[in-house]
């Protein structure tokens, strides 16, 4: 069933899931950090030298060997949800900006979390049954880019 929900996100994505459903503030997906450093546990910035676009948006690196790495495989490197809070898409099925500091790789996904005044949600992901959670947003997904 797990296999059956990713395969219908990803077509849905695919087909539907341009620059509106990507988190763009600043001009870059995760506000131009790099989304391959979170990979190696680092929320690292990424550098204006080192830019590629993908699916009509922009993502920055903080080396060559990440931009590389990104262009090999993009896919693998792309923030779950468009890099919108996971939380929020969960629990709420809302679009809510992120901290690109606060984030979480989870079965080889990267997911970014909304960390400000007090509210911390990769804390609520966590504490709420991050796999519960994750499975929702999964459909919440499904239904925010049908609406695009």
């Amino acid at each position: 069933m797990k296999k059956f929900t990713l395969l219908i996100v990803l077509i849905s994505f695919s087909i539907l899931g341009q620059k509106n459903n990507y988190n763009l503030k600043k001009g870059f997906v995760a506000e131009g950090y790099d989304v391959v450093s979170y990979f190696n546990n680092k929320a690292e910035k990424g550098d204006k030298m080192f830019v590629s676009t993908f699916d009509g948006v922009k993502f920055k690196f903080s080396s060559k060997e990440h931009l590389e790495m990104f262009i090999k495989s993009p896919k693998k490197y792309i923030p779950a949800y468009g890099g919108y809070c996971a939380y929020a898409i969960g629990a709420k099925a809302e679009k809510v900006s992120i901290d690109p500091k606060t984030f979480e790789i989870r079965d080889g996904k990267l997911y970014l979390f909304y960390n400000s005044w007090g509210i911390n949600t990769l804390k609520l992901w966590q504490e709420e049954d991050a796999e519960v959670l994750k499975n929702k947003a999964d459909k919440n997904w499904v239904n925010i880019i049908k609406k695009g």
